[in-house]
């Protein structure tokens, strides 16, 4: 396995962690919650940066790549 492979896995597997403990934190959060809630709204924007940096290492990207003619 290519070792840019392998960072791809383990940041996969820490961003799920992070995942993970997040939810638990969201979920045990004492209610009633106040939108205005510094705290509880910092662990939503958490999650929501997690969620898309998983989303980000699973996604395909285009790359456009120049093609010209070559004399060579």
């Amino acid at each position: 396995m290519d070792d840019y492979s392998e960072c791809l896995d383990i940041a996969r597997q820490e961003l799920r962690l992070a995942q993970s403990a997040l939810r638990k934190d969201i979920a045990e959060y004492p209610t009633p919650i106040a939108g205005c809630d510094e705290q509880f709204n910092h662990l939503l924007d958490q999650r929501e940066r997690v969620r898309n940096a998983l989303e980000a290492l699973d996604k395909l990207n285009f790359v456009p790549t120049p093609r010209k003619l070559s004399t060579e």
